[in-house]
């Protein structure tokens, strides 16, 4: 499936109306979803985010900038952010299915059309800038609104798309900046301090460009310490501070929690600290989860905590929720472009309602379901048992040892609670498949294949389970021998739930390979996963001795 994140901001963060209006815009483009609205009251701008399908995407940004161009007049416009037009920039960010050259051609295309349809004078920047010199927004922007009408008269800043005369119409739309770019976090961090020229001190500090200085007489640039970074200070009324605002262009090379220490650092060396961060619009799941790693290596704990948790750790860490409540599920671009239907998924159930549905009259969730989930249990046994040990009072040596376990169990456990609704998922696709027309041929064909690819599939669940439930035991054998001797006997009711799951997905794989057509492909499936069976129970012979061995020392 082809995924485009579109991030545009307009030049509007307080009237209500004008910002609903654009937003409906954007909903109202089928396959389009609108995942955030960020207004900024100070800034007089509004950030809004959505994600889907490419021919989707730029659709919704043309209404968007169709809409901002008819209820914003930027003659009226004021704000503390750089801005150049109603829809000041639109930028196209790739995410999945899509390369970079493909979302270059989706990002002119709709610069073409903005120009033509709307009379809106364009700008390409970043990958879709037509030269080097249009690369770089604040290059674009330079002027801002004010000095567009003499910007015009240079040819070189003729625009890409659209009229390059100041018409009445274009004085009160401006131009707009389109492009193409990697995903971009937009984040202020928060200061101790009112004062612009000292937070600008600190972000000339930092950013990439640097801060102009005299040598040998001669003007010259000193870059800053991190790279793909455009830093300004700035004041915020509303706040009461002032602010280190800053745009990382690329969170590969340069990560948010790298760019936190080092404002922390540089403020520090100037006598101020760093408060919290604000994040603008949306972030990645990585970056914070990165930064959740980052921050609980400094404190010499282990890595292999549950997701949820390692974000916690790095909102704390950050200050994330420093000016207001930070919530993972608006904030993380992930969470907000998951399925709807996640949320009625097995794994989302309580333990007492998974019994529940497991116990109805309903075929499904069945034993594939169950044996997954008890694979499962078994890995988060060990990871437990990995966690307990990292913290062990006089084991402070150890702690990267047992980190690495842990992480390798959350792994394991992510992989594992999938297949729980991925065998369901399974069996329904078998059911779909029976219930396919034959009132001729080639519908009976049809129907014949799809059976088999269902039935095959729906054996190939059940023997992942047993092989990723397998790589558990691994983990588990270490904790037996090495991990909190206190802990052995989680470790070994892990061992047997793993055996369960092996067990369990076993009979699944046989029941399902009987419905095979193709018998050498059932045939084949069956005899890997003897073979799986056989190592299992011989690793449970083995651990059991083990673990019976340390009880009774």
């Amino acid at each position: 499936m082809k995924i485009i994140e579109c991030v545009p901001n307009f030049s509007e963060g307080r009237d209500k109306q004008v910002i609903a209006r654009i937003a409906d815009a954007i909903s109202a483009v089928e396959g389009v979803k609108l995942l955030n609205v960020d207004p900024g009251v100070a800034t007089n701008r509004t950030v809004m985010t959505f994600a889907g399908a490419p021919d989707a995407i730029t659709e919704a940004a043309f209404q968007a900038i169709k809409t901002a161009a008819g209820c914003i007049d930027m003659r009226r416009h004021h704000g503390e952010h750089p801005r150049i037009g109603a829809t000041d920039v639109c930028p196209l960010i790739p995410v999945t299915g899509v390369t970079m050259e493909e979302t270059v051609q989706y990002a002119r295309d709709l610069a073409r059309r903005v120009g033509e349809e709307l009379g809106i004078p364009v700008y390409c920047y970043e990958e879709a800038a037509f030269t080097d010199k249009r690369k770089n927004l604040a290059v674009c922007r330079v002027g801002e609104y004010e000095g567009l009408q003499a910007k015009f008269k240079d040819p070189e800043w003729k625009p890409d798309f659209g009229p390059a005369e100041f018409s009445d119409k274009v004085a009160t739309s401006g131009l707009t900046v389109i492009g193409a770019r990697d995903f971009l976090i937009a984040v202020n961090f928060n200061l101790n301090t009112t004062s612009v020229r000292r937070a600008n001190a600190v972000s000339f500090d930092v950013r990439e460009k640097g801060r102009k200085v005299i040598t040998d007489g001669k003007e010259t640039w000193q870059p800053g310490t991190l790279r793909h970074c455009k830093a300004i200070g700035w004041f915020i009324k509303e706040y009461g501070i002032a602010q280190v605002s800053m745009n990382l262009t690329n969170i590969q090379v340069t990560p948010l929690h790298v760019a936190f220490d080092e404002v922390c650092d540089k403020a520090a060396r100037r006598g101020m600290r760093v408060t919290g961060t604000e994040l603008v619009g949306l972030v990645p799941k990585q970056a914070l989860t990165e930064a959740g790693k980052y921050f609980l290596q400094k404190q010499q704990r282990s890595l292999g905590l549950p997701e949820e948790e390692i974000i916690r750790i790095a909102i704390k860490s950050m200050g994330l929720d420093d000016l207001g409540p930070f919530d993972p599920k608006t904030k993380i671009l992930e969470y907000l472009l998951e399925d709807e239907t996640s949320d009625k998924s097995l794994c989302a159930l309580t333990c007492r309602e998974f019994a529940l549905e497991t116990a109805s009259e309903s075929p499904a969730p069945g034993g594939g379901s169950v044996a997954a989930y008890m694979g499962a249990l078994g890995a988060s046994l060990g990871t437990m048992v990995a966690n307990l040990s990292s913290q062990k009072r006089g084991w402070d040596e150890k702690w990267e040892y047992f980190s690495r376990w842990a992480e390798k169990g959350q792994a394991l456990l992510a992989e594992l609670l999938h297949l729980v609704d991925e065998d369901t998922l399974s069996y329904n696709k078998v059911m779909e498949a029976f219930s396919l027309p034959r009132y001729n041929q080639a519908e009976k064909s049809k129907r014949t294949e799809a059976i088999e690819q269902a039935t095959l599939y729906a054996a190939q669940v059940p023997l992942t389970t047993i092989k990723t439930s397998l790589r558990v035991y691994d983990i588990l054998e270490a904790m037996i021998e090495e991990g909190n001797p206190n802990s052995v006997t989680d470790a070994g009711v892990g061992v047997q739930a793993i055996l369960a799951a092996v067990k369990g997905g076993y009979l699944n794989v046989l029941i399902n390979v009987s419905g095979l057509k193709d018998q050498e492909k059932a045939a084949s499936l069956k005899e890997e996963a003897q073979k799986i069976l056989k190592l299992a129970k011989e690793r449970e012979n083995d651990l059991w001795k083990k673990i019976t061995l340390k009880i009774n020392k």
